[in-house]
């Protein structure tokens, strides 16, 4: 186990916060998935938003310029119905990683820091590291990197999250590039008017956008994807691999990492984003007056 110095010497000076700001080992599983928070940050925000348009941009392709306009009945309800699920579940998945706590305190001074981190693996024999993010302003637990696209950190609770926006971003735009494929292969075959209700030309430039984006999301994605499942099995964190150290905890089995991320034992439950979140009790809270964001 390394030393508490070695831990935190990338840990940034910020102002002591008062005493009830600090990370409480205690609370549940449950608390922390229901603890809704926001990151201010004009960049993330801006990165958020252009995800979740270049979505809908490509369900809007999708739907409209290529398979309304299909003669095949069959073929335009099954890849509506897939591709507008995988969006779902893609966009859910960036809310969930963009709105949970990823298990966060404030950022302490770089002379109390060791001190408080000592109390803290004292007290409750927590061995992951609090390492501190500059923009989200927090040191966040076993934190991974910071994304701008989801506007947070990628951290402890909100990893499996990421993960599975990685996923189904990849294979809406795998799906996307396959019907792009397709639609150009019906258009050269028989007659431009007659494949899409928009005009030849417009409907080129729609398809090489949807082209292009389509790929640049899969490369991204999917080269992500596969990077936080080697982090994850290998029970370490992207700036530990990037700077070639060792983990500062021990590490699990590869298999044991997996179910500490996605929770359990294999099901569908570990693709699902809705999974663990109780709007009931959100609501609840919010009646009652509770803290529901931490900014």
């Amino acid at each position: 186990m390394q030393s508490s110095g070695h831990r935190f010497r990338d840990v940034e000076h910020h102002p002591l916060l008062p005493e009830n700001d600090t990370y409480d080992s205690s609370s549940s599983e449950a608390d922390m998935a229901e603890r809704v928070w926001f990151i201010r940050d004009g960049c993330g925000m801006v990165c958020a938003i252009m995800t979740w348009l270049l979505v809908v941009y490509a369900d809007f392709v999708v739907t409209f310029v290529m398979l309304l306009p299909s003669k095949d009945f069959w073929y335009s309800v099954i890849n509506g119905v897939l591709f507008n699920c995988l969006a779902v579940l893609a966009l859910s998945s960036h809310l969930r990683t963009m709105l949970t706590d990823p298990v966060s305190m404030r950022a302490l001074p770089s002379t109390a820091v060791a001190l408080v981190y000592a109390a803290i693996l004292s007290a409750t024999k927590v061995s992951f590291p609090f390492l501190s993010c500059s923009i989200c302003k927090r040191c966040i637990r076993k934190m991974d990197h910071h994304c701008p696209w989801v506007n947070n950190c990628v951290g402890e609770k909100n990893q499996r999250f990421f993960v599975l926006f990685t996923m189904y971003i990849a294979l809406i735009s795998a799906h996307a590039l396959i019907l792009c494929g397709f639609q150009f292969f019906s258009c050269v075959r028989g007659q431009w008017t007659e494949c899409s209700d928009f005009s030849p030309p417009v409907t080129v430039i729609l398809m090489i956008f949807l082209c292009l984006e389509g790929f640049l999301f899969l490369t991204f994605t999917a080269v992500m994807f596969g990077t936080q499942i080697h982090s994850i099995c290998n029970d370490e964190t992207e700036i530990e691999r990037l700077k070639s150290e060792k983990p500062t905890w021990e590490r699990r089995l590869r298999w044991e990492g997996m179910k500490s991320v996605f929770g359990g034992q294999p099901s569908l439950l570990w693709i699902n984003p809705f999974a663990g979140f109780r709007i009931r009790r959100l609501l609840l809270r919010a009646k009652k007056g509770g803290p529901e964001f931490s900014v």
